[in-house]
């Protein structure tokens, strides 16, 4: 079994892989503190609390956007299966994520995971939208090639900024506000934050598009993308897991090079 690591800023995606399958997830927050051995417990647990031995995990793949907890999840892919952890790159990556971009090396390893899994998924060209604590576009062109991509604030992001500059406005739950004109300083924080975010990303396909010069599928996946792809015109699919698949198949590729 593959264990697959996604650490975001403020949340962190485990999967367990058998084979293609993946057959457990599980998300938690993100706690930057974490050392090696805090990380160990917790993954055990899980694991424990789903019956999967030790001796059944044959590596890791780790996609992680937090310096330290790359090293701290390295020291626990050592520690449960003997062998380091794979860290996703555009190196890593290989003939799975051609790229026209003109510093691959820099590309985050969660976006190059997206890519790779959106090309194999959805085929080429594609658009990734990917709503996490930012929010990322990545473009793969009709030769199959990442040519870039955009980042944004993400939803939570912009919100709690707005929430601690506006001392009169409260936290809301991001329910669907079912209007575009608010009738109360809830509802109206809803859409301007809900819509708001589905329309930012709809403006941005529509340019990315119009610089294509052509249409593509366009792929939703974070944690946030269920809630905001339902007020979408632009997104085609969701797909909660593209980040995950896209690390189990750069694992499978590396191995298949040794």
């Amino acid at each position: 079994m593959l264990l697959a690591v996604d650490v975001g800023n403020t949340q962190t995606v485990v999967g367990v892989f058998e084979g293609e399958n993946l057959r457990y997830r599980w998300r938690f927050a993100t706690n930057k503190s974490h050392t090696g051995d805090d990380l160990r417990v917790k993954l055990m647990s899980l694991l424990d609390g789903e019956d999967i031995e030790r001796a059944s995990l044959c590596g890791m793949s780790l996609a992680s956007v937090v310096p330290h907890l790359t090293e701290a999840w390295d020291e626990t892919a050592q520690a449960l299966t003997g062998m380091p952890a794979l860290v996703c790159s555009a190196k890593t990556a290989g003939s799975l994520f051609a790229a026209t971009y003109p510093r691959p090396a820099e590309i985050g390893s969660d976006r190059v995971a997206d890519a790779v899994a959106a090309r194999e998924r959805y085929g080429a060209p594609a658009v990734v939208v990917d709503f996490g604590t930012a929010t990322n576009i990545e473009v793969i062109d009709q030769d199959g090639c990442f040519c870039g991509g955009v980042i944004a604030p993400g939803l939570e992001t912009a919100a709690s900024a707005l929430f601690s500059h506006a001392s009169m406005l409260a936290g809301i739950h991001m329910d669907d506000p079912e209007a575009a004109i608010g009738t109360s300083t809830a509802q109206a924080l809803q859409i301007g934050i809900l819509y708001g975010e589905a329309d930012r990303a709809d403006g941005l396909v529509a340019r990315i598009h119009e610089q294509l010069g052509y249409t593509t599928p366009v792929i939703a996946t974070g944690g946030l993308a269920t809630r905001i792809a339902p007020h979408s015109k632009t997104i085609t699919q969701v797909d909660r897991n593209l980040t995950l698949e896209g690390l189990r198949l750069v694992f499978e590729h590396n191995s298949r090079a040794e």
